[in-house]
């Protein structure tokens, strides 16, 4: 099967997983939006997707925009950081996306903020909470999520448009549903108290492994590249 046939056959896949999926939760299927994680993966591969009707693509590294930057200057959709922003690399990412999902802490929001305030332009942006309580992911912990929220809340240019999180790496249903509970929790009570804004607010959780149990817990947004793309290239 030619490379484009089966990034759109994985597709049709991927977004029956998220139909069904809603139905078992009770909810609209277009209440769950697919963000293509396009981390290692070309840009030929992406632009095939986008032209298969996908709108909205994440990376990991602020150098994969740019190294892509070129190839994909002619292709409409919405793009997204979902990896771990370090502050020098703050006025390069802003060049490429409309949305940062990785504020994961006072000090990066300050700082992004100072840049937006300087560029005289705001930004959406999702906070990212590590509600899995490993070691080895990112986002702040659930503990300080209030205070992150509070402190986002006064600064300029940062418009807070959901919450993010990395689910624990389990094959392990009642654990992972648990860390996916918690984001929708702490974006309950973060509204009700005022920290976050009112309305609708996305939660942005689920991968290719797990995209029922995120969509049961209150995902909004599933990440998805591996079941879309085939496994990565790291080389």
């Amino acid at each position: 099967m030619e490379q484009s046939a089966l990034i759109k056959e994985n597709l049709s896949f991927v977004h029956n997983e998220i139909k069904e999926a809603c139905q078992k939760a009770g909810r609209e299927s277009s209440a769950v939006r697919l963000l293509l994680a396009t981390k290692t993966v070309e840009p030929e591969r992406i632009i095939q997707a986008i032209e298969a009707g996908e709108t909205l693509i994440g990376e990991n590294k602020v150098q994969e925009y740019h190294d892509k930057a070129e190839a994909l200057s002619d292709i409409h959709c919405e793009r997204h950081f979902i990896g771990h922003l370090q502050s020098n690399k703050i006025k390069e990412i802003l060049q490429y996306v409309s949305c940062i999902q990785s504020v994961d802490s006072i000090s990066l929001a300050e700082k992004l903020s100072a840049q937006l305030l300087k560029a005289n332009r705001t930004l959406d942006i999702y906070l990212q909470i590590n509600t899995s309580g490993e070691a080895s992911k990112f986002g702040a912990d659930p503990g300080e999520a209030f205070q992150l929220m509070e402190k986002v809340k006064t600064l300029g240019g940062l418009q807070v448009k959901g919450l993010m999180t990395i689910g624990l790496f389990s094959d392990q249903e009642v654990p992972v549903r648990k860390s996916y509970a918690l984001l929708r929790t702490l974006k309950e009570k973060g509204q009700r108290e005022g920290l976050l804004p009112e309305g609708h607010l996305e939660l942005s959780m689920g991968m290719s492994g797990d995209i029922e149990w995120a969509v049961l817990e209150g995902s909004t947004m599933v990440r998805v590249g591996s079941a879309v793309f085939g496994k990565r290239n790291y080389a």
